[in-house]
């Protein structure tokens, strides 16, 4: 599903300073980089930028919360950096193309006339730029602070909205569609992607103090998930 367009006609500038100023555009000015850095058929540039969100937000979470560091190895090092690795390089990734899959899906049942297979990932991958400040949980020695967890809770609710506004207004964009039709064609893989894999569902239930769903994310559980995944294979 990945291609790489060496000349593509309006599409994002490559490198670090490419991914960096598509992150402050999409935050500041999402409408205009909808509309202008979306090119057709050239999607490298939003999974390296998937891959980017994806290690940002590991980062801080294995930094802020040690309950989510894996354990696959005596030293703690050596699993928190394989850990690390897999959320990267494949539970981000891979976790993209399943669902843009499903949002192609149901684009197809739900828009007449769409802009493209290769846009609708592009559109998702980048509406996961709020994510990068994301991954802050509530260290143990800070716990017993009452406010904390509902202030942390409301930050990673407030961010996954955003990221839920951003794949909205991308695909209203994109797909040349009102933003009410745009919100109902996103809503079941908005959910699934920043309700469950960025955990703004779990922050939710923190926050409102109501259970919505009863498993654990796999960027909140990480080892969890990694070592069910690697039993799979043994």
């Amino acid at each position: 599903m990945t291609t790489w367009v060496e000349n593509p006609e309006g599409g994002r500038e490559r490198g670090p300073r490419g991914l960096a100023r598509a992150w402050v555009e999409l935050l500041s000015r999402p409408r205009r980089f909808f509309r202008n850095g979306i090119s057709p058929g050239d999607q490298a540039p939003g999974l390296s930028f998937v891959i980017v969100v994806s290690f940002f937000y590991t980062v801080i979470r294995f930094l802020t919360l040690p309950a989510s560091r894996p354990g696959f190895f005596a030293s703690e090092l050596a699993s928190v950096a394989v850990g690390l690795l897999l959320a990267t390089f494949i539970i981000g990734p891979v976790g993209l193309h399943l669902v843009a899959a499903l949002q192609v899906v149901v684009s197809i049942a739900l828009v007449r006339d769409r802009g493209g297979v290769s846009k609708t990932v592009q559109v998702l991958a980048y509406a996961t730029a709020p994510m990068v400040m994301g991954g802050i949980g509530v260290p143990p020695a800070l716990a017993g602070m009452g406010f904390l967890p509902e202030l942390v809770a409301a930050w990673r609710v407030f961010l996954a909205a955003w990221g839920c506004v951003l794949f909205v207004v991308g695909m209203a964009t994109v797909h040349e569609i009102s933003l009410p039709h745009a919100a109902v064609v996103v809503a079941v893989p908005a959910i699934i992607v920043f309700g469950y894999f960025f955990g703004g569902l779990y922050a939710l239930e923190t926050l409102v103090g109501v259970e919505f769903v009863s498993q654990q994310p796999p960027t909140a559980e990480m080892k969890t998930q990694l070592l069910a995944a690697g039993e799979r294979f043994m």
